[in-house]
């Protein structure tokens, strides 16, 4: 497996969460391969491939439990932090929509609203409630939010004028 490779099953397998750069990367493979856990292998695709070596082989039954923690943390809760995920590069494109096509006072009005969400995000690890508990149902962020969609959708910059 080359550096590429493992970049790619790193990423597949923390379900996305984690995409390791080839700078902390690369420095990790030589590092293995200093300690002769690791040794290059020929590749036909001129591409470095890596193989783990006896010694390598040897470390990694006597740690198997050691070494699957940081996975087993990341499947527990991959499927949410994808989600989540997903929700704030939603309102990470609905917010450069505005900044892009919007008015100034759209832009100002987005500012707070972002503020307003940043701020309510905190209270929630500050109380540890769900927010699905708040009492005016989450009312404060629509109210100031004029022209957001509740459906998840960026929409029109421009829907919504006052």
């Amino acid at each position: 497996m080359n550096g590429y490779q493992i970049i790619q099953q790193i990423s597949e397998r923390s379900g996305g969460m984690w995409r390791p750069s080839p700078g902390s990367v690369y420095p990790a493979l030589a590092q293995l391969e200093d300690e002769n856990l690791i040794a290059v292998q020929p590749a036909d695709s001129g591409r470095r491939a890596y193989a783990l070596t006896d010694d390598g082989r040897a470390y990694v039954a006597a740690h198997a439990a050691e070494l699957k923690e940081p996975w087993s943390a990341m499947t527990t809760d991959a499927a949410s932090a994808v989600d989540m995920s997903t929700l704030v590069g939603q309102v990470h494109l609905a917010a450069f929509q505005v900044v892009s096509a919007g008015t100034d006072a759209q832009v100002n009005q987005a500012r707070k609203v972002l503020a307003q969400a940043r701020r309510a995000l905190y209270r929630i690890l500050a109380d540890d409630e769900p927010a699905d508990s708040e009492p005016d149902g989450g009312a404060a962020l629509s109210q100031e939010g004029a022209g957001t969609d509740p459906g998840g959708s960026a929409g029109s910059p421009a829907a919504d004028h006052d």
